[in-house]
């Protein structure tokens, strides 16, 4: 029979908690941009309606002095121009609606 040997307190092995170990950080990735396309709708409807705001408002006149009628009511500044600003204002709300894609 083989005989076990009492183990004195120091002789025992103490565990010790070990904090993990260190690791260098990454290199840092830059933030995703989510909104990209968004942004880019967005911004083609401000170019939209800034095309429709400067079709309306047209030239000058010749003579300030004469009222030119189809100058004023012409198809481009009664019909087209606000077209455009409704067009614009379309893809505003495409982008703000638009989900984004992960």
């Amino acid at each position: 029979m083989i005989e076990k040997k009492p183990v004195s307190p120091v002789a025992r092995p103490k565990t010790v908690a070990t904090a993990p170990a260190y690791t260098a950080p990454a290199a840092k990735q830059p933030a995703p941009f989510f909104f990209r396309e968004n942004y880019i709708w967005m911004l083609a409807g401000v170019v939209v309606i800034i095309i429709g705001m400067l079709i309306m408002s047209g030239g000058k006149s010749t003579n300030p002095g004469v009222f030119d009628q189809k100058e004023v009511y012409s198809t481009t500044r009664i019909t087209i121009a606000p077209l455009l600003i409704v067009i614009g204002l379309g893809l505003e709300v495409v982008a703000i609606f638009k989900k984004i894609k992960l």
